[in-house]
């Protein structure tokens, strides 16, 4: 079993744009596709979870989705990064969801797919929901990058957001993950 940094997508990898359904809108962030190769690098296998609300609330579909993701891979490919899986919760906040952060249910998910090592794994993200769906899967850490929201929420929420380790982007976040521990 190997650990992984699980991510966010909007406001973490990507510049957050409200409800971004178009490949072409994608602005990746400048220090993600090194930091993330060098995690890769050090063993850690790379999942995305998003919610993905805009599809359950009518404004765009699945498929737009899925082309969203489709370009992202190819991009950070190119970049020499590659992602096991992106999982996607295509819920409105009020429906039923299997897999809406902050569930843990897509961490487990791809621990069971991939033979993955949650207590050895990271979850990055911009909010809330993205920490607590770490902690609710049972990962050795939860990150906060200031991207995105995650200023504002450091800013409203404060030391509420302990145990997370709170960084200003993808650089510190490989920097501390790989001074804590590295998996090979």
């Amino acid at each position: 079993m190997r650990p992984a940094i699980f991510l966010d997508r909007d406001g973490t990898l990507i510049v957050e744009k409200h409800y971004l359904h178009r490949p072409e809108e994608v602005e990746i962030f400048a220090e993600a596709a090194p930091a993330l190769r060098r995690l890769s690098q050090a063993g850690f296998a790379l999942v995305v979870v998003t919610n993905q609300s805009g599809v359950g609330r009518g404004y765009y579909t699945e498929a737009d989705v899925h082309r969203v993701h489709d370009h992202i891979r190819t991009e950070m490919a190119r970049a020499g990064v590659e992602f096991l899986k992106f999982y996607s919760a295509f819920e409105a906040p009020d429906q039923p969801s299997r897999g809406r952060k902050p569930s843990p249910q897509y961490l487990w998910d791809a621990r069971d797919e991939f033979q993955l090592d949650l207590a050895g794994s990271y979850m990055v993200g911009d909010k809330r929901i993205d920490l607590e769906a770490g902690w609710n899967a049972g990962v050795k850490r939860s990150i906060l990058v200031r991207t995105g929201y995650g200023a504002e929420l450091e800013r409203q929420e404060g030391s509420s957001l302990d145990p997370a380790i709170v960084v200003d982007g993808w650089r510190q976040v490989a920097d501390r993950i790989l001074s804590l521990d590295t998996p090979r």
